[in-house]
């Protein structure tokens, strides 16, 4: 019953036309308005961001610890089932990867692991 009252409704093209406009403005308007608030929200978490970034600034840093001399070790190594050749070039290149100087890698053990196809080779 609803849309035979629609349908037989009568509406001027210019009237149509207003009515459209009206509402494509008003959707814009709305948009520019939430455009607004975002940008203002925005600013206001870089301010917020740079004054906490600042006062970490301010608080002094601890001081890093003194890099031991040249040939001295940090501790001994367990080596299991390899040699020292082996485990310094393990060492190597663990060092080479993760970008540290092996004076700040601490090494507790360094175990030869055997492939499973070997060691069924050897049986």
């Amino acid at each position: 019953m609803l849309s035979a009252n629609i349908l037989s409704m009568k509406m001027p093209l210019s009237e149509a036309l207003a009515v459209s406009l009206i509402g494509i403005a008003t959707v814009i308007v709305i948009l520019a308005v939430i455009a607004c608030l975002i940008i203002l929200v925005s600013k206001a978490i870089r301010a917020i961001e740079a004054k906490t970034s600042s006062e970490k600034e301010e608080t002094p840093a601890p001081a890093p610890a003194a890099p031991m001399a040249k040939g001295t070790s940090a501790g001994q190594v367990e080596l299991i089932n390899t040699n020292e050749k082996e485990a310094a070039v393990i060492m190597a290149i663990v060092a080479e990867k993760t970008g540290l100087s092996l004076e700040r890698l601490s090494f507790k053990s360094i175990k030869l692991m055997e492939d499973e196809k070997k060691g069924d080779e050897n049986k």
